[in-house]
């Protein structure tokens, strides 16, 4: 299933992170092209999500959802994902400098570790 998700991400669509804390619900949005896998970790450029971030420092868990109809899905063509996950953001490190180095704009990483992928469609 992996496979398949480095398939969907290497088309361009839309990246919906949610994360969650007493209740309420944060939205965030980026782009299939901005997301780097690496192992079992999500790579996000981050300029914004403040309000994820705020989330995470409580409640660590986060559903992202991601897709594109540029790849076969279960039952024709377009398929998408849900991924599970929890998440951290990072300021500094390795992964922050090789990532600022393809995304200038950033001022940290989120890092979702993957839990549970589902193909969805």
């Amino acid at each position: 299933m992996k496979e398949k998700l480095k398939e969907v991400l290497a088309h361009e669509g839309v990246v919906t992170i949610i994360s969650a804390n007493g209740g309420d619900y944060h939205v965030v949005n980026t782009w299939n092209s901005y997301v780097r896998m690496d192992g079992e970790q999500l790579l996000i450029p981050a300029a914004g999500m403040h309000s994820v971030e705020q989330d995470i420092a409580q409640n660590d868990q986060v559903l992202l959802t991601m897709g594109s109809r540029e790849v076969e899905g279960l039952k024709g063509p377009g398929t998408g994902f849900h991924v599970k996950g929890t998440a951290t953001f990072l300021t500094e490190g390795e992964k922050v400098d090789q990532m600022k180095q393809e995304f200038p704009f950033l001022t940290r990483v989120l890092v979702v570790t993957i839990t549970d992928i589902q193909q969805k469609i």
